[in-house]
């Protein structure tokens, strides 16, 4: 459970070496991944953790698996693992080290019945980041739709399932991890007429 943590320590150190090795300066990196300069600065000074939204542009940019930028070992023993489905999505592992937080690919072909989520809960905790389509998100009594770009860190002891929004493909980052965490949604409902999936319901006080 504690074996992600030093690699998320060294987070900061690394990225600044990898910014220096290639002699980018932090506007650039700035302008090429939509992370602040600030936030960037921070990160790499290890005043802040970086989450799952600011890892992924950073390691589009670099070229690297996200694995591979928080543990530079991951490289060398990343390992291809065969894809699985449930629940009508198709996930495929992209994280290689055994234990600690774990980091698949999620997607949704377009349905032509939209299912509805099948609820779980277990202790840990859920990043996902919406790439593309919308994803359907319900958790407790509240029930979200995520766009591509949003992001949403879900505690899982809550009873939580997602499905797809609407009739056209997902695909979506998942990080999952044994420590729970209290949920912080960065996402909009957006309602559309005729979908009643596109509501909020009441917030638990």
């Amino acid at each position: 459970m504690t074996s992600d943590r030093p690699a998320l320590a060294a987070v900061g150190s690394r990225l600044r070496a990898l910014r220096r090795a290639r002699s980018v300066s932090l506007h650039e990196l700035a302008a090429g991944t939509g992370v602040s300069s600030s936030a960037l600065s921070r990160m790499e000074n290890g005043h802040r953790k970086p989450t799952l939204a600011q890892l992924l542009p950073l390691a589009r940019f670099y070229g690297l698996t996200l694995d591979s930028l928080i543990d530079p070992s991951a490289q060398a023993r990343h390992v291809k693992l065969p894809a699985f489905e449930r629940h009508g999505a198709t996930y495929v592992q992209l994280s290689s080290q055994p234990g600690g937080i774990q980091v698949y690919r999620m997607t949704y072909q377009a349905p032509p019945v939209l299912p509805e989520p099948e609820l779980c809960r277990h202790e840990g905790f859920l990043v996902l980041n919406v790439l593309a389509g919308r994803l359907r998100l319900v958790l407790g009594d509240r029930d979200l739709v995520l766009r591509a770009g949003e992001t949403a860190e879900v505690d899982t002891s809550v009873p939580h399932g997602m499905a797809p929004a609407d009739h056209q493909p997902i695909e979506a980052l998942l990080m999952f991890g044994a420590q729970g965490e209290r949920m912080a949604v960065a996402a909009r409902t957006v309602r559309t007429p005729g979908n009643p999936h596109d509501r909020r319901v009441s917030e638990r006080p």
